[in-house]
């Protein structure tokens, strides 16, 4: 008994050695074709879809538009910027000040210090919810995102996978779902709404948006104004 429990023991750790090196070989096959080539979907699309599908929502498809970086309006660039992580030209993938002062307030709840680059390794590569596992494996891909992307593919990237909306994914589709235009010809006042309802896609709605959103919009138009507006893209290669 205590032989075959052993022979199964190792067939376990076999497997999941497998698994574990085929994931490995994936994220770096993934960190570098993406460097230069468009993502056609992302983990989080993925996982959306298959979700939908297991409770039965077979109306529901999680769409992306993929656009170059010059097909993306200036402002939305600067609006995730401005509202998600203001540091992300000098930081090397995380926000240090920002990680001890979560951990310092709530001890275990790390999406607030989580910047641009964080985002974009766990939405392309990842599940979505947390866990430590998780975040560990989102900061090994961080790393290698870093290192092998710029800093203007790390946004392009972004802009393209996050989620907007139910079943909306990346700017273009966001853009023509809510203005029936492309995201090129996107407003400081339509980007920042967009960039208003990143925080939560789901609860809250660029088509709709409450009394909270438009604070949050306004907000975030101020902080895209004493940033320095275009020029502060300019200035730190962005544009």
């Amino acid at each position: 008994m205590s032989r075959n429990k052993g022979s199964l023991w190792r067939g376990i750790k076999r497997i999941a050695t497998r698994v574990i090196v085929t994931l490995l070989g994936v994220w770096v096959i993934g960190i570098g074709l993406f460097a230069f080539l468009p993502v056609p979907f992302s983990a989080v699309m993925a996982e959306r879809q298959l979700g939908a599908w297991l409770s039965g929502d077979f109306h529901y498809v999680a769409h992306s538009d993929w656009v170059g970086h010059d097909e993306i309006s200036p402002w939305m660039a600067l609006a995730v910027v401005a509202s998600e992580d203001q540091k992300f030209p000098t930081h090397w993938g995380f926000d240090v000040d920002a990680i001890e002062s979560v951990l310092d307030s709530e001890g275990t709840r790390m999406r607030g210090a989580s910047t641009l680059s964080q985002q974009t390794a766990k939405n392309l590569f990842l599940w979505d919810g947390r866990s430590w596992l998780r975040k560990g494996l989102e900061a090994g891909l961080t790393v290698g995102i870093e290192t092998v992307w710029t800093k203007r593919r790390i946004l392009t990237v972004y802009l393209n996978i996050a989620e907007f909306g139910e079943g909306i994914f990346g700017v273009e589709a966001a853009s023509q779902r809510y203005f029936h235009k492309p995201a090129s010809r996107l407003t400081i006042a339509e980007a920042a709404l967009l960039a208003a309802v990143l925080p939560n896609p789901i609860r809250f709605r660029a088509d709709a948006p409450s009394g909270y959103v438009r604070q949050r919009q306004q907000w975030i138009m101020r902080q895209m104004r004493q940033l320095g507006g275009e020029g502060f893209l300019q200035r730190n290669h962005l544009d």
